[in-house]
């Protein structure tokens, strides 16, 4: 069916690949990779021949019109990132939005994203929660966590092992340095690992341990003992 497919991939361990997307990847006349090498892996992997062709945060704006105008001549396109859902922190926001703008079909498959495990396994509420994503570089970084200091909600960043203490100095800076929070590194692969405490905590932590690997960094939200002591109170009553 010609249609816009966007398929998550492996955020580490290739076999948390869905038969459906497999499938699909398989059938598709186009699939669009952030990184053609990266994705030439998967691909591999599962046995699968298809030509790729880039669409990444640098050519995006450039391509989505003849990717669009492919799916209205006809054409299947599946979209894939190195890693996770994408639009999820990857491209294919704008992909979507032209395909939905154009009244084109598009068809998100379920599958493998970062901050899902991280926040499960925090231990943290997950009822409601806030996806921050990755922060800004420079221009606006301390502004973006400032406008977050009254934030009750579960917070979820992604970071870089070359930022992730300076996130996390930020955080207790703006945030106190007993806030809980929960660091989760090389998700789904063999060096994985949580570490859990408060920012202060934390931080002394990968001060003697240097980071490696993708971290998604869960911190609670403001006030969450208040709240929890009253969940506790009413439960008595």
């Amino acid at each position: 069916m010609s249609k816009l497919y966007i398929i998550p991939t492996p955020i580490g361990n290739l076999e948390d690949m869905t038969y459906r997307a497999v499938r699909l990847l398989g059938e598709v006349d186009i699939v669009l990779a952030e990184d053609t090498r990266t994705s030439q892996v998967l691909l591999k992997h599962y046995g699968i021949e298809r030509k790729l062709y880039s669409h990444h945060k640098f050519n995006e704006h450039a391509t989505v019109e003849f990717v669009a105008s492919q799916i209205q001549a006809g054409q299947s396109v599946a979209l894939i990132s190195d890693a996770g859902t994408p639009g999820i922190s990857d491209p294919g926001f704008l992909l979507a939005r032209t395909c939905v703008e154009r009244g084109l079909e598009v068809e998100t498959l379920p599958g493998a994203t970062a901050f899902v495990p991280a926040l499960v396994q925090s231990g943290f509420p997950c009822d409601r929660f806030c996806f921050e994503g990755f922060l800004p570089q420079k221009k606006g970084r301390k502004k973006r966590i400032a406008a977050l200091a009254e934030e009750s909600r579960t917070m979820i960043f992604y970071e870089s092992p070359f930022r992730v203490l300076k996130a996390l100095g930020e955080l207790a800076e703006c945030f106190g340095e007993d806030r809980r929070v929960s660091v989760s590194r090389e998700l789904s692969k063999k060096f994985e690992q949580t570490v859990r405490g408060t920012l202060r905590e934390v931080i002394d932590h990968f001060e003697a341990h240097p980071p490696k690997g993708e971290f998604v960094i869960v911190v609670e939200g403001k006030d969450l003992k208040h709240r929890a002591d009253v969940g506790e109170e009413a439960d008595e009553e």
